[in-house]
């Protein structure tokens, strides 16, 4: 029996209409929030009229789209054609996952732009999503902020998956435009809005939006790539911007205002006599007179004359004094070198070669060291992992922030860097969905590399292909999961390498799996051998 009202089995009960109609090019679709009777859940139902060939193209993306596991897009529960009379042509229908959260479209409302960190997080968690679709050939469509939902724990949905129509490109403009919008808080054709503050993502909307080949995005994984990776330094707001155009980092800011804080008056006149001025004081201030020689050194540059007992004239008594003191002054130290090279003769000579002759006959310890048992050497310090090499694991833990408390085969994690393949750690199992049941949008291993080290990426062994994880990196063990940014994702096959698109340095690594794969009695996904691999 179905339901005169939508054409529709008795199974699902319409409870309220939650967006106006949408007029598509084949028809007009309805949206509901109902409930699934059999089920016990709510859901969202869209309803095409008229049905038949028209909504045929819908139904088949819709079916393509139930193939997705991803947190990021609402799942697709059923979709078929319905009944109806034959004066409203029939109906066909697509039920979605029900997304409870706040409407991106009534955030930026009610708070105004958000800051440039949550815009990049939610914006690069939907565009992940939308890049498996696009990887089974499905252009999401509906990329709108009246569609993307808010989910409690900083994650996001997309409602309404997939919409009548879309295209690939279309949906990386569509991105685009929500990222501006996260940033600004308004839309492009919106007067007086505000510019993006950072040239950085400013620059990746333009890319987005582009048509052209050689400046336009070529995917929307690449767009993830670049939401991903950390602001270079200089790009974002926090920098101040000089009038010619330049940005100062902090300490060349400092160093600038310094500079132009300090009065120039122009060279300073040294006067005869004078020290040259000491940096820091004020130009122009007179320095304290030079004291006088003490009357004592006088009479120590004469004592010569104490000691003579000639008759001759006082100017001879001045010129031997001269000869003296300059005697005095080129012949000691003279003397002193003669002395010091003498002394390492004889040292060499004598010292030297007998401790040699010790040292070659072994009759005796050396003079250097103490007589007794021989000591160790001091341990060195590690060296710095190659290129490519396997960076040591120290430990490894489970990261289940979204958990209800239940152990997920926590003491099974060690056996994923035992360096034996054959034993793994494996979610438990899962029954419903591969996106964990809807219970939570994943669950990950925390690695601990003991210190922080540079990162090229990671390889991942696997007994169940099908899996997908993000590799995520960190320098803390505790947090969110947005204190881990995505550093690579994989869609696992066996051994896979993820390769990072630049060096990171961190010493966590997070295997983070966010979809599972089919068992025989559910969905799971396991991890055999995780090995880190060092970029220097």
């Amino acid at each position: 029996m179905t339901s005169t009202t939508t054409g529709l089995p008795d199974r699902y009960r319409p409870l309220d209409q939650v967006a106006p109609d949408e007029e598509t090019a084949t028809g007009v679709i309805r949206s509901w929030r109902a409930r699934d009777r059999v089920l016990n859940r709510d859901v969202a139902l869209r309803v095409h009229t008229p049905g038949g060939p028209a909504a045929r193209e819908w139904i088949t993306r819709a079916l393509t789209a139930g193939g997705l596991a991803t947190p990021a897009l609402a799942m697709v529960y059923d979709a078929a054609e319905g009944t109806g009379s034959a004066e409203s042509g029939g109906a066909a229908y697509v039920v979605n996952e029900w997304i409870e959260g706040v409407r991106l479209s009534d955030r930026l409302a009610t708070d105004g732009p958000l800051p440039e960190r949550e815009a990049r997080s939610l914006v690069r968690r939907l565009a992940e999503g939308v890049a498996e679709a696009h990887r089974v050939g499905l252009a999401v469509g509906g990329l709108t902020p009246e569609h993307v939902v808010l989910r409690p724990g900083g994650l996001v949905g997309l409602l309404s998956v997939p919409a009548a129509s879309g295209t690939e490109k279309g949906d990386i403009a569509a991105l685009g435009a929500l990222l501006e919008l996260c940033l600004t808080g308004s839309r492009p054709q919106d007067a007086g809005r505000a510019g993006i503050a950072s040239p950085e993502l400013a620059a990746l909307v333009r890319r987005a939006r582009s048509d052209d080949p050689a400046t336009g995005l070529s995917s929307v994984s690449t767009m993830v790539a670049m939401l991903a990776a950390p602001p270079r330094p200089g790009t974002g707001p926090q920098e101040s911007v000089r009038p010619d155009g330049y940005t100062d980092s902090g300490w060349m800011r400092r160093l600038r205002e310094r500079r132009e804080d300090t009065p120039d008056d122009g060279p300073v006149r040294l006067e005869r006599g004078a020290l040259p001025p000491v940096p820091g004081a004020t130009p122009g201030r007179p320095l304290p007179p030079r004291p006088a020689a003490p009357a004592a050194e006088e009479d120590e540059l004469d004592w010569g004359e104490t000691f003579d007992t000639d008759d001759a004239p006082a100017d001879e008594h001045r010129g031997s004094n001269s000869a003296r003191r300059r005697l005095a002054v080129v012949g000691l130290p003279l003397l002193a070198l003669a002395l010091v090279i003498a002394f390492a003769l004889w040292f060499g000579n004598n010292v030297l070669s007998v401790a040699g002759s010790v040292d070659q006959a072994g009759s005796t310890p050396s003079a250097s060291a103490p007589a007794g048992p021989t000591s160790a050497p001091a341990p060195s310090s590690p060296a710095a992992p190659v290129a490519g090499a396997v960076v040591p694991v120290t430990g490894a833990t489970i990261y289940n922030p979204f958990g209800d408390g239940d152990p997920e085969n926590d003491d099974d994690v060690q056996r994923s860097v035992d360096g034996d393949p054959a034993t793994a750690w494996s979610t438990v199992t899962y029954r419903g969905s591969a996106a964990f049941g809807n219970l939570k949008p994943g669950v990950g291993v925390r690695y601990d590399l003991g210190s922080a080290q540079a990162l090229a990426g990671v390889r991942i062994t696997t007994t169940l292909p099908g899996s997908t994880v993000e590799v995520r990196t960190g320098d803390a063990p505790d947090g969110d999961l947005d204190a881990f940014p995505v550093a690579g994702t994989a869609k696992l096959t066996g051994t896979d390498d993820v390769a990072f698109s630049a060096p990171v340095t961190a010493r966590y690594v997070l295997v983070w799996v966010t979809g599972l794969t089919g068992v025989p009695d559910g969905f799971q996904a396991d991890l055999a051998e995780v090995a880190v691999t060092a970029a220097r």
